[in-house]
């Protein structure tokens, strides 16, 4: 029998193997191909009125870079705020790319941004018709995407446009309800990097599409061991699925709590599965949607999953106002995800999306606190006592 000599490579494996093993922030990161970073700082935004500030804030900061993608973006009062912030950002010297959706910034003429183009800004359309797979009708890039410097950005579900800020459904206008985050810090550079892709796709410089998952980078990261908030840029693809396996995989670990707020709430079976069997086994699901939609006839389709997920133990709520926008989800008091992604097939298989998670205890509180702010100021959806079993039933009762 030879004997061989253990090299340093060798020695470090064994280390490994004795340490820590992978935890499930690890295998959360993996199943969605996330870019991870650790030391963030994480400011929730509320609503229009004091995202679009942070963001005009963010554009002035600039010095080098500026990157901007957008699906909708109206001409309009907001919109002219941004058209101005951009075209002084470029006056400044600073490099500025502005990536909006064709089809999600209509009815705004494209005349509208070439104005841009003229001030010296790099502007491109995603995905406009043409003799293409669907026409060029899909997918579509449904993202909300700040980066400054690549060391601060900003997403959420914010779009630009005056509803954000007075509504525009009801005689007695209110603004949409909409959830974003700004975030100082190495995922900065992720997001700037994910930015880069999708400029790259509306250039037309993009190969076949890999047939392999995307691996996710510093997925060894762990709050326990790195400071600051850990921050996982997720970015849905067509047919990844990404945030949705997210969920499911935070529904299978949960032992808590699992609050979500989705303006276009349309889940899977899967999903719908996930969230059953989690507030069967009595962890405490909510799910907060809208009671009126910014087109008519989508409430038919929102609606259908809702019994079966009351049956089950869900508890679901409907904003009173005018428009629930957001995007948004809290596990456990820990895991916080905030971005472009609704529950739908549309958003988790379809679209392009991107959604930051952020695993911090602190922000979790404070999300949750958003949260049940939120909630007092819905009617919950009751179901009828013959779905609920008498274990469900008692398990409501004490919860209230």
């Amino acid at each position: 029998m030879s004997i061989h000599p253990v090299s340093r490579a060798d020695v470090g494996h064994l280390v490994a193997e004795d340490g820590p093993r992978p935890s499930f922030s690890r295998a959360l990161w993996r199943i969605a191909s996330a870019d991870v970073s650790c030391g963030n700082v994480v400011t929730l935004l509320r609503d229009g009125g004091g995202t679009f500030d942070a963001m005009l804030a963010l554009i002035e900061s600039a010095r080098e870079t500026l990157d901007f993608e957008g699906y909708i973006f109206r001409r309009d009062e907001i919109g002219d705020r941004f058209v101005k912030a951009f075209a002084d950002a470029a006056d400044r010297g600073v490099r500025v790319r502005v990536l909006v959706d064709w089809l999600g910034r209509l009815p705004t003429p494209w005349s509208y941004f070439k104005q841009l183009k003229r001030e010296g800004l790099d502007v491109r359309p995603f995905n406009p018709p043409g003799f293409r797979a669907w026409l060029g009708l899909l997918p579509r890039d449904h993202r909300k995407v700040m980066v400054a410097d690549g060391k601060s950005c900003i997403t959420g579900g914010i779009g630009i446009g005056v509803e954000w800020k007075h509504g525009m459904i009801r005689r007695r206008r209110s603004p949409w309800r909409d959830t974003a985050v700004r975030i100082d810090g190495d995922a900065a550079k992720d997001m700037q990097q994910a930015f880069d892709r999708m400029w790259a796709r509306a250039r037309g410089r993009t190969g076949p599409r890999a047939r392999v998952m995307r691996a996710p980078r510093s997925s060894f990261l762990n709050t326990r061991l790195h400071p600051g908030s850990l921050v996982g840029i997720i970015e849905g693809e067509p047919g990844r699925f990404r945030v949705s396996r997210a969920l499911q995989m935070q529904s299978v670990a949960a032992e808590k709590s699992i609050w979500i707020a989705s303006a276009y709430f349309m889940p899977s079976g899967p999903e719908i599965e996930a969230l059953s069997g989690a507030a069967r086994d009595g962890v405490d699901v909510r799910v907060l949607v809208p009671s009126r939609y910014d087109h008519f006839w989508l409430r038919g389709l929102m609606t259908r999953s809702y019994q079966r997920l009351l049956r089950n133990g869900v508890r679901i709520w409907e904003w009173r106002g005018e428009m629930m926008h957001a995007k948004t989800s809290v596990v456990d008091g820990r895991w916080v995800r905030i971005g472009s992604t609704d529950f739908n097939p549309l958003g988790v298989a379809i679209n392009y999306e991107l959604d930051a998670v952020i695993e911090d205890s602190a922000l979790g509180a404070t999300a949750q606190a958003m949260f049940i702010e939120d909630l007092q100021q819905s009617r919950e959806l009751v179901a009828p006592s013959r779905f609920l079993g008498r274990g469900l039933q008692r398990q409501r009762q004490e919860g209230e």
